[in-house]
C-alpha cells in the first residue's frame, strides 16, 4: 500500500484518539430530586441514596423526656489554622464547613476552598447503621473544648447516647486527624463511619476540560480510579486499602492508611450559582467505614508529586500521569529545575520543548530522509499503479502491481514504512509531555506573558489554536510530497491542521504553548534538511520492459 495512504490513515486514528482522550468527557446523569434542588445525587441504578446520609438543617423533634447533657445552646463556628490551611469546623454535628489552601487561589485570587458550599452533605458527616441517631448525632449542637490545632466536640442526652469526635490538625501539611466515638445506652458502642461529600469542590475544574471528580482507591500496590459509571454499577467497595477517597486533576481528599474498610461512593451534580452560566459540575461523594476504631489521619489537599512523594511513593501515584508516568516523571523535574533559573513557567515549557525537539532531531531527519527518497521514486510508483488500475482488489493480477513495486523498493533501496517509524517512536515522549502539562499543579495559575495569565487554562482569545493551526499548515506545505493524489494532499496540508485545531481548541495555553514551539523547531529543522539535501531530483519513468531487462541482466 502506498506510503500516503498509511500516513493518512495513521493520521485518522490519531484524530480519533486524540478526541476521546482530551475532548470527550464522560458527564454522570443525575437521578432527578424534587425533595432537594440544590444537589441531585444519584444513587445506584438512580435510586435516591440513603437517609443516613442526608442530614437535616434543624433537629428533630424528640420525646420531651430527653434532653441534652453535653451540649451548646447556639451554633458556631470554629476555626483552626496552620501554615497551609484554614479549616472551619461548624458545633452542629461536629462538622467541616471550610478548607481552604493558603499557597493555591481560586479564579478570584482568594485561597482555594475545597469545600463545596452548594452541597447537602458536609465533610465528616457521622454515618452509623441506625438513620434515627444520624440524624440526630448531625443535627445536635456539640459543646466545644480545645485550642491550637486540636478541638474536642462532645454531644450526649439523658437517653444514654454519647458522641465524642475530636480534629488535629498537623502543624505544617493538609492533614486532619480524625477521631470518633459513639455508644448509647450509656456504654454500647456503636459502628460508625464518616461521609465527606462531594468534593474536592474546584469551581475552576469545570472550564478547565480536565480530570472530572473521580474515586480513588489504593489497594493491592495499584490504583484504582472510579469514574461515575463504575459507581452507578458497584458503589461500595471492600478491602484493605492504603488510601481511599475522591479527587479531581489537581486536588484530592483521600483517608490515609485506613486498614480493612468498606467505602461508599456516589456521584453527585452540582448546580451552579443562582444567575450564572456556569456549567452543573460533576462532584464525588464517599462514605468511609473502617473496622478499626482508631483515628483517621485524612489528605485534603493539592496534588502536588513532590510533596506525596515525601509522603509515600504509593501515594504520589495519584497523581494521574497516564501509562508513560515513567517518562513523564523526569520531564516534571526537567521542568521544575529549569523553572528554578528562569522564574517562569511559561518560558521553561519553551526551553524544555527546545531541548525536546534537539533530543529527537535526529529521528526527524531520518524521517524527512526517507520521505524525499519516496518523493523521488514517485514517478515510478505512479506509472506502475495507472498499469493496474482497472484491476479489482481480488483480482490474482492485483498481487502482479505488489511484486512490482517491491522490486521498485528494493532497487532504489527505499522503506516505504521509514519515514513513520521514526515518528511513532517519538509519540510516547509527545503524550508524556502532554500528560504532564495538564496534571501538573504547579502550572496551576501560573502566569506566562501578555494574555496568558494561567498556563492551566484555556487562552482566552484563542491566539495559540491559532498559531497552532498556523504553524502546523506551514510544516505540512514544506514537507516532500510523497504521494501524487491532490485529494490526499488538501486533507494533509490544509484538513488536518484545521481538525487539529478544533480539537484541541480549550486545551491549557501550557500545552498549546509546547505545540506550537515543538511545530515551529520542526518548521525550522525542514528548512535545513531542505537545504543539506537540495532540491528533488527531476525522474522520468522508464518503461516497464526496460526495467525488466535491466533487473535481468543486473
Amino acid at each position: 500500500m502506498e506510503r500516503r495512504v498509511l500516513f493518512a490513515i495513521f493520521l485518522s486514528f490519531l484524530v480519533l484518539y486524540a478526541y476521546q482522550a482530551f475532548v470527550v468527557k464522560p458527564t454522570p446523569k443525575p437521578a432527578p430530586s424534587a425533595a432537594r434542588p440544590s444537589a441531585s445525587p444519584a444513587g445506584p441504578n438512580g435510586a435516591a441514596p440513603a437517609p443516613s446520609v442526608e442530614t437535616p438543617s434543624v433537629p428533630l423533634a424528640r420525646p420531651s423526656s430527653v434532653a441534652p447533657l453535653v451540649s451548646e445552646t447556639a451554633e458556631r463556628d470554629v476555626t483552626i489554622e496552620n501554615a497551609d490551611v484554614v479549616a472551619v469546623l461548624t458545633n452542629r454535628g461536629a462538622r467541616l464547613k471550610s478548607w481552604r489552601l493558603k499557597r493555591f487561589h481560586d479564579a478570584s485570587g482568594q485561597p482555594q476552598e475545597l469545600v463545596e458550599a452548594n452541597a447537602p452533605i458536609l465533610p465528616f458527616t457521622l454515618r452509623t447503621p441506625d438513620s434515627g441517631l444520624n440524624d440526630i448525632a448531625n443535627a445536635a449542637l456539640f459543646s466545644v473544648s480545645g485550642g491550637g490545632l486540636d478541638r474536642r466536640f462532645e454531644f450526649s442526652d439523658s437517653s444514654g447516647l454519647s458522641v465524642v469526635k475530636t480534629f488535629h490538625l498537623d502543624a505544617t501539611s493538609y492533614i486532619v486527624t480524625v477521631g470518633v466515638s459513639v455508644t448509647r445506652d450509656h456504654d454500647k458502642a456503636v459502628p460508625v463511619g464518616l461521609t465527606w461529600g462531594p468534593g474536592p469542590g474546584d469551581v475552576s475544574e469545570a472550564t478547565r476540560g480536565t480530570q472530572p471528580a473521580e474515586g480513588l482507591l489504593y489497594a493491592d500496590g495499584g490504583v484504582q480510579r472510579l469514574s461515575a459509571s463504575d459507581i452507578t454499577k458497584q458503589p461500595a467497595r471492600q478491602g484493605d486499602f492504603g488510601y481511599v477517597g475522591v479527587d479531581d486533576n489537581y486536588f484530592m481528599v483521600v483517608a490515609l492508611k485506613p486498614g480493612p474498610s468498606t467505602a461508599t461512593f456516589q456521584p453527585m451534580t452540582i448546580p451552579p450559582p443562582a444567575n450564572s452560566r456556569a456549567a452543573a459540575r460533576a462532584l464525588v461523594s464517599f462514605t468511609l467505614e473502617p473496622q478499626r476504631t482508631q483515628p483517621l489521619a485524612i489528605f485534603v489537599g493539592p496534588k502536588d508529586f513532590d510533596l506525596l512523594t515525601a509522603m509515600g511513593p504509593e501515594l504520589a501515584k495519584a497523581v494521574n500521569f497516564g501509562r508513560f508516568s515513567f517518562i513523564v516523571v523526569p520531564l516534571l523535574r526537567s521542568l521544575k529545575v529549569i523553572n528554578g533559573y528562569v522564574g517562569n513557567w511559561g518560558w521553561s515549557i519553551v526551553i524544555l520543548t527546545v531541548l525536546i525537539n534537539v533530543i529527537i532531531a535526529p529521528l526527524r531527519h531520518k524521517q524527512v530522509v526517507s520521505m524525499r527518497k519516496m518523493q523521488e521514486i514517485q514517478p515510478e510508483v505512479k506509472a506502475i499503479q495507472d498499469r493496474y488500475a482497472k484491476v479489482k482488489a481480488t483480482d490474482p493480477a492485483k498481487q502482479k502491481m505488489n511484486e512490482e513495486m517491491m522490486a521498485l523498493y528494493r532497487e532504489k533501496k527505499v522503506n516505504p514504512a521509514a519515514g513513520c517509524v521514526p515518528m511513532l517512536l517519538t509519540l510516547p515522549l509527545v503524550y508524556a509531555m502532554w500528560a504532564m502539562l495538564q496534571t501538573s499543579i504547579e502550572l496551576r495559575g501560573a502566569p506566562w506573558m501578555l494574555w496568558i495569565h494561567d498556563l492551566s487554562a484555556r487562552d482566552p482569545y484563542y491566539i495559540l489554536p491559532g498559531l497552532m493551526v498556523g504553524t502546523q499548515l506551514w510544516q505540512s506545505l514544506i514537507m516532500p510530497a510523497a504521494g501524487a493524489d491532490p485529494a490526499q494532499q488538501r486533507m494533509m496540508q490544509i484538513v488536518m491542521p484545521i481538525v487539529f485545531g478544533f480539537i484541541f481548541l480549550f486545551l491549557p495555553a501550557g500545552a498549546l504553548l509546547y505545540y506550537v514551539v515543538g511545530t515551529l523547531f520542526g518548521v525550522g529543522q525542514q528548512y535545513l534538511t531542505n537545504y543539506f539535501l537540495g532540491p528533488p531530483p527531476q525522474r522520468t519513468v522508464r518503461p516497464a520492459a526496460e526495467r525488466r531487462v535491466k533487473n535481468k541482466n543486473g
